[in-house]
């Protein structure tokens, strides 16, 4: 509304003016006499043009008000008692067995999904936008429960287990980084209860973040500001590292996380990672296929299915969706550089 209000208030303006200086011309209407009208248009559209813009705060603060409810409205999660299970004693193989799955159930992501990780396996998931390949990460931390199959951990189907139980054996290092206002020690603590300054400063040592801690004013006590604005990217992806190596997980999931930094730093954090997926399962979604060329096991997705699925040989061999996906990167990259 409010662009519309200036416009026509502008339109007022040419035509007082346009039509003004004919009067002039024609002798009929003096210049002063014209000079007012102008001054009588903006006073009388500048209250409209007012009016517009609350018009529009008006209607986004509806916008965030239905935003709010809808989520007021929200089902609570169920009360959900631990099963009497250890889940520090579960292997780490994960097996999905017929998983259906859709936001939507009239609209399916996942339609029958079947595949088996072996612990200490590493398996990237690749594919195109809308592949599901984020949908797998958050079955697999229950952020959404199935629509039909089942997901196993160690032989136990997650179902069992409480949220917390389920979320415990996860460790999650994403492209965008998450780190809360407060110490360097704090945000790296937070990956394990009751961890000690000894276990803080060992797996900022492994993620390679303890070098530029210790060149920060007050080191492990430095403050970090909203977002962590007061670091780099690479060195806020190193902390989020150094965290999940910290928690020590059953099972890692990781987003192409090296994709905003430069080569050096890029480097560092592949060797972090490289130490934090030793011997333990790994799920990798990429997006640059070059960093995932030494998995166990590559599946690429395609509408909610897996296409292909192998090591990055034997996928380049079959010449399939991930060759042609593979090339054409490379083809970018090469014109690029």
């Amino acid at each position: 509304m409010m662009p519309i209000m200036t416009f026509i208030g502008n339109l007022g303006y040419v035509f007082v003016s346009i039509t003004g200086g004919i009067f002039v011309l024609n002798g009929t209407l003096l210049i002063g006499g014209v000079q007012a009208f102008i001054q009588y248009t903006q006073q009388f559209s500048q209250p409209l043009v007012q009016a517009a813009g609350i018009a529009n705060t008006i209607q986004s603060a509806i916008a965030s008000a239905e935003r709010v409810f809808s989520l007021l409205d929200e089902d609570e999660e169920t009360e959900e008692t631990p099963a009497s299970i250890d889940t520090g004693a579960l292997k780490g193989d994960v097996s999905f067995k017929r998983v259906a799955f859709g936001y939507d159930k009239n609209v399916p992501v996942i339609r029958d999904l079947s595949l088996h990780a072996k612990e200490g396996q590493t398996i990237a998931i690749v594919g195109p936008t809308g592949a599901g390949k984020t949908t797998i990460i958050n079955l697999l931390m229950r952020f959404y429960e199935l629509n039909k199959g089942s997901i196993k951990v160690g032989g136990t189907d997650i179902s069992e287990l409480s949220r917390e139980q389920a979320r415990s054996m996860f460790a999650m290092v994403l492209q965008d980084t998450w780190l809360f206002n407060g110490t360097i020690r704090e945000n790296i603590a937070y990956g394990r209860d009751g961890a000690t300054d000894e276990d803080i400063i060992r797996a900022a040592k492994a993620a390679y973040a303890d070098d530029f801690i210790r060149t920060l004013p007050d080191g492990y006590d430095t403050v970090l500001g909203e977002d962590a604005q007061n670091i780099s990217q690479g060195q806020r992806q190193l902390l989020t590292i150094a965290r999940a190596i910290l928690a020590d997980p059953k099972i890692l999931i990781l987003d192409e996380a090296t994709s905003s930094v430069d080569t050096r730093t890029e480097m560092n954090i592949q060797k972090a990672m490289n130490k934090l997926m030793a011997n333990r399962t790994s799920f990798v979604i990429a997006h640059r296929l070059s960093t995932i060329k030494d998995a166990d096991l590559i599946l690429v997705m395609k509408n909610g299915d897996i296409i292909e699925k192998g090591s990055h040989e034997e996928l380049l061999r079959e010449n399939g969706f991930y060759a042609d996906l593979y090339n054409s990167q490379f083809s970018r990259e090469e014109a690029v550089s």
